[in-house]
């Protein structure tokens, strides 16, 4: 049998490549585990970064919205008005005692004595010169009787005086009677018809007195008061008997300040309501009082009213006074705070932060309240709630349909 010596090195090559395939080298096997860890620790590594990254990102997220959270919750949302300006009937509201217009107190003006009759009663019209009460005139009658016959006798002495002067002047031209005699019989029949005019003259002045006795109206009016009974003694100057009310005319006077009286002008029109009536009156402002009372710093203003049974004197009244027009922005009475500093309001600015400004109120309407300083109309004001804000707040304002400025800006 034949062997063949030779060795195929291709084949021993390839052996030994397979070889090395199955059994490998040791060390280039631990190369490779060692890579591998260290993958997979690297792997794991950024793993928590990113996730320690986002754990941090949610917490602080997390407390940045809770906080946002919590100022949402701790800002206050308050309505608030943009009042503008409108054009508003000016009213002045004033309150007083309602009076005769042109009061008439009457009293005794005679020699007085006791009273006989009282002829009217209180609210009675009466017409000037009607006798309102009469006193005893029982010697005055006497007196007046006595000059009547003194009147008599001086008539007598006087057509006696005469006819002996004409009895004289027929003798004159016989002789009989010298100038002297004539010019004395003259005299005597002048001097008698004198004392006729005298006794006249006297016995008018008993009737003008005895006249004054008789309590009479000075003019047509409406009495008040009545202050007299019957069987009262009274004197010449005497206190007030009857009041009476010229024309029946009523005013009031009403009570303002001083800034109101300076808009007020003689011939405005007013509308008066007595209190405890639902009726009203339409009066006329017919005087201004020149003075301000240094006590309480007001002034009266007069109204006249014709006369109605409902107004009555003494009787408390107020009044709404037409005081003409203004423009000015009108706030709910809910806007306007006060305090021992005075009216204010709360302004929302810009970056919806409060402030507190001041104003001074004006007329007051149905409407609103006018505001005549402070504001010029394109305020965010504080509509409510402004008695919890502080100057400085941070609120969430609500604008309401009010707030759109009026038709009279």
């Amino acid at each position: 049998m034949n062997y063949d010596s030779r060795i195929d090195v291709t084949e021993n090559e390839g052996l030994a490549a397979t070889g090395s395939g199955l059994g490998g080298n040791p060390l280039d096997s631990d190369n490779e585990q060692d890579r591998a860890s260290r993958r997979w620790w690297l792997i794991a590594i950024v793993a928590a970064i990113v996730l320690a990254t986002g754990i941090w990102f949610a917490v602080r997220g997390g407390e940045k919205t809770e906080k946002a959270g919590a100022a949402d919750i701790q800002m206050p949302a308050v309505t608030v008005v943009v009042p503008g300006r409108a054009s508003v009937e000016g009213e002045i509201t004033a309150t007083g005692s309602l009076a005769a217009r042109r009061p008439m107190p009457v009293g005794s003006v005679g020699e007085g004595g006791q009273v006989r009759s009282v002829l009217v009663e209180p609210g009675d019209w009466v017409s000037q010169g009607q006798v309102l009460a009469v006193i005893d005139r029982s010697v005055q009658s006497q007196q007046q009787a006595s000059q009547s016959a003194q009147i008599a006798v001086a008539q007598a002495d006087a057509r006696l005086a005469q006819a002996n002067l004409d009895r004289a002047l027929k003798l004159v031209d016989r002789g009989f009677i010298s100038a002297a005699d004539v010019d004395r019989l003259t005299a005597t029949r002048d001097s008698a018809n004198a004392q006729v005019k005298v006794a006249r003259a006297t016995l008018g002045q008993l009737q003008a007195q005895t006249a004054r006795l008789n309590i009479v109206a000075p003019a047509s009016g409406l009495v008040l008061e009545r202050n007299v009974e019957l069987g009262q003694v009274v004197g010449g100057g005497s206190s007030v008997l009857f009041r009476l009310a010229k024309g029946g005319e009523m005013e009031l006077l009403a009570q303002m300040s001083e800034d109101d009286l300076a808009r007020m002008k003689v011939g405005v029109e007013a509308t008066v309501t007595p209190t405890g009536s639902n009726q009203s009156f339409t009066g006329q402002v017919w005087q201004i009082a020149p003075v301000i009372d240094a006590t309480n710093r007001q002034g009266i203003a007069r109204i006249a009213l014709a006369y109605n049974s409902a107004l009555r004197p003494g009787g408390f009244a107020s009044a709404v006074i037409n005081s003409g027009q203004t423009v000015a922005p009108v706030l709910p009475e809910s806007a306007i705070q006060n305090d021992d500093k005075g009216a204010f309001v709360y302004v929302v600015d810009a970056k919806d932060v409060v402030h507190r400004r001041a104003v001074q109120t004006g007329i007051v309407t149905a409407r609103g309240i006018t505001v005549k300083q402070g504001l010029d109309g394109s305020e965010k004001v504080v509509l409510r709630a402004g008695g919890f804000l502080n100057e400085g707040d941070k609120v969430k304002p609500r604008m309401t349909a009010a707030a759109k400025p009026n038709a009279g800006e």
